[in-house]
């Protein structure tokens, strides 16, 4: 009897710690870079695994498209990835609920130290470039209405409709700060569409300005203008891999490896990248290893 107990006390206990057991990572002999869900993020984090592939000749897999900043963060507190590319005004804002600043060395100084003692990750070197929000509208509307900057803009939008992400319509250094801040009143409710739809919204005067990004690549070839955060309310977004502990413990080349990514990309090369992606259509591999080849990594 008190072996048939014990056999089913200890079965009880397999029962409880499979399924634990089964959702351990495991890919202890692999890394796993991923990405949030638009081309920039995949730009950087293929050059990531590439770059890893190149320096540790360890297998690499690539899980990019992870929605939004929160996914892509879970994913990596829980192991489901091991490092995706990150932006330090986000991290700030969006994963630790920090007031605005716009020192980029203090943001990235507080962003490093919280995200070590609060997850035991380890924000490493910023790649150099800074993508900072850009509020953007048709370049012809804003030479006929000779505007250039978010203050000057203020009178007309009341006429205009707002484009803009989910994402940003709830972040903390999204849109309902920017809208307090240059006491902003538009002539509806901003549309809220995937990033990829917000040029051809704006392109086909669905909305009249959007919420984009500083180094995306098609603001030039399609003849945008960004207004001018002239009250400086966006705080730096400096690009910087964010790794886990854990795998550089398993990998003891994989810092020094990221390190040599410092400041190697500057704002026009990833404008660059991202229209090779978005205007040419070509394919992210095939542009990041043009990059690497020209900067000799």
């Amino acid at each position: 009897m008190m072996h048939r107990l014990v056999r089913i006390v200890f079965g009880f206990f397999v029962l409880i710690l499979f399924p634990v057991a089964a959702c351990r990572p495991s890919h202890s002999k692999r890394i796993v870079v991923g990405s949030k869900n638009f081309t920039e993020q995949v730009v950087l984090a293929e050059l990531l695994a590439q770059h890893i592939e190149a320096r540790l000749h360890v297998p690499v897999d690539r899980r990019f498209y992870l929605a939004g900043s929160y996914i892509a963060h879970q994913s990596l507190i829980s192991g489901r990835i091991d490092l995706y590319p990150e932006y330090t005004g986000t991290a700030l804002t969006t994963v630790l609920k920090k007031p605005i600043q716009s020192d980029p060395s203090a943001v990235y100084k507080l962003v490093k130290e919280e995200y070590e003692k609060r997850f035991h990750l380890a924000v490493t070197q910023p790649l150099g470039f800074n993508n900072t929000f850009a509020m953007v509208m048709r370049g012809d509307e804003a030479r006929r209405l000779h505007l250039s900057t978010l203050l000057q803009a203020k009178q007309y939008a009341p006429q205009w409709r707002l484009g803009c992400g989910y994402e940003f319509s709830e972040r903390l250094d999204g849109l309902q700060g920017l809208i307090k801040i240059y006491d902003l009143h538009f002539a509806g409710p901003p549309r809220i569409m995937d990033l990829g739809l917000l040029y051809r919204a704006l392109q086909e005067k669905q909305v009249d300005l959007i919420a984009a990004n500083a180094t995306d690549g098609l603001i030039a070839s399609l003849d945008l203008t960004i207004l001018q955060d002239d009250r400086h309310y966006f705080p730096p977004y400096e690009a910087i891999p964010i790794v886990r502990d854990e795998t550089l413990q398993r990998f003891p080349g994989l810092l020094a490896a990221l390190d040599e990514l410092h400041s190697q990309i500057s704002d026009a090369e990833m404008r660059e990248m991202n229209y090779a992606v978005d205007g040419q259509h070509r394919d992210v591999p095939e542009v990041v290893a043009e990059f690497r080849k020209r900067k000799g990594l």
